[in-house]
């Protein structure tokens, strides 16, 4: 019970008791760790004298000053009001101890309880490391990061890659989640992963309702699967189908890209109500079959390696990013023969284009239809060739040279340079060529 002033009255023959008069004016004892407001008394070259409605006056050590930095402590006058730590009620000497210090600590405690409790993010700097985590500074409190919520880390990362990863982390300023305060052990714990999360989830609902088809947009690869490439865009990842990677078959994503690559890419696909947006790099490359037509024509014979056989036939490639198929009823063999017996991948043939289809992307080849007299001219023209190259650096070139007045120079061009492919891109993926066979 807290004697009031008007209650201390002294007995008849008694004196006054000063001490219990004193006592009842300092009804506010102060305690550790609160937060109270003060008016400076005094300005003295070790410390600041401070009323702060008790018996005595408290004191802020010229050491705590400094901490707060010339810039605020030049700006306090006798007369000012200020809010003050109380930091020890009374030390061996019987002072009063205040800090200014301690009332931003104090405040920093506050915002993290706030956070905690609201479930707010906030972005530290990361100032070191320890096996079992990261240090951060939050405002003037230190913070700890566990390793099992440093997003980038998993529970299979190895120890030293895991050390690796924490120090390269040091310096950097990263979004935090607060997941535990714990004031009186002075004990704040933050999860970037969560804060991740968070923000991702944020970022991953703002993409989705501004993004359209077509735009184009940078993004680095994020994970590969069998079906294709996870790309982030800045706070979602959208997935890159392993048919939309590039013009050329690919058979894993890993033959194209890698972990952690810069790439450009274009939407192609907004699904909202299930989260998935899809993407395509091939798109924003150079399309072989635009001028497939260009390069080939029905008839014509083309020699390449059997890359894939099926059931249904064996594709051979044309070009680096062009693919044909030689269905099974154009093999040169019996009907009932599968196309495994006869054709294996990498093994080159010589098959005629009998169809070709440039929009929908299909180039139709036959075996069976290559004639003896076919494969004659093809030797014919080899040969020829060859033996014109020859030619332009011998006999003919001699001949020539002999003749003063009507010098003419061999170009050295053949047949087979003039049909040499030169474009490059993707083949078509065998589903789609299985789906819509050559006629």
């Amino acid at each position: 019970m807290t004697v009031q002033p008007d209650q201390v009255t002294p007995r008849d023959g008694e004196e006054l008791d000063w001490t219990q008069l004193l006592d009842a004016y300092d009804y506010a004892r102060p305690q550790r760790g609160e937060l109270r407001d003060g008016l400076i008394m005094q300005i003295e070259e070790n410390g600041v004298l401070v009323s702060i409605g008790t018996k005595r006056e408290g004191i802020i050590p010229s050491s705590d000053l400094r901490a707060m930095g010339e810039e605020l402590t030049t700006t306090l006058e006798v007369g000012a009001t200020i809010q003050v730590y109380v930091q020890e009620p009374e030390n061996r000497d019987g002072d009063l101890i205040l800090s200014l210090t301690m009332v931003q600590v104090a405040k920093d405690w506050e915002t993290a309880a706030s956070l905690h409790q609201d479930g707010g993010i906030v972005r530290c700097k990361v100032i070191g490391f320890n096996k079992g985590g990261l240090l951060v500074q939050f405002n003037r409190i230190r913070g700890f990061v566990p390793a099992s919520q440093v997003a980038q880390l998993h529970g299979r990362t190895a120890a030293e890659e895991r050390q690796q990863a924490l120090q390269r982390m040091v310096n950097q300023e990263i979004p935090l989640k607060v997941i535990e305060v714990d004031r009186e052990r002075n004990r704040l714990v933050l999860s970037e992963r969560s804060a991740t999360q968070e923000w991702r989830k944020a970022q991953k609902q703002r993409l989705l309702t501004e993004l359209q088809p077509g735009d184009i947009l940078d993004g680095r690869v994020n994970q590969l699967t069998n079906f294709g490439a996870f790309i982030d865009l800045g706070g979602a990842d959208g997935l890159a189908h392993i048919s939309e990677l590039s013009w050329q078959r690919v058979n894993h994503p890993r033959e194209v890209l890698s972990p952690g690559q810069e790439v450009k890419v274009v939407v192609v696909e907004i699904d909202r109500e299930r989260e998935r947006i899809g993407l395509s790099l091939r798109q924003l490359q150079e399309n072989p079959w635009e001028t497939i037509d260009q390069r080939y024509s029905l008839g014509q014979l083309i020699t390449g390696p059997v890359t894939n056989v099926t059931p249904f036939g064996a594709f051979v490639q044309i070009e680096e990013a062009v693919e044909g198929l030689i269905h099974a009823s154009e093999l040169d063999v019996d009907p009932q023969t599968q196309p495994r017996d006869v054709l294996q991948p990498g093994q080159m043939v010589t098959a005629k284009v009998i169809s070709l289809d440039r929009q929908r992307q299909r180039m139709g080849l036959s075996l069976r239809r290559v004639s003896d007299d076919d494969r004659d001219n093809q030797d014919a023209d080899g040969v020829e060739a060859e033996h014109s190259a020859d030619n332009s650096n011998g006999v003919e070139a001699t001949s020539i040279m002999s003749d003063a007045d009507d010098t003419v120079e061999p170009s050295g061009e053949s047949a087979i340079d003039t049909a040499e492919p030169t474009d490059a891109s993707q083949a078509e993926s065998p589903t789609e060529q299985a789906a819509n066979p050559t006629e």
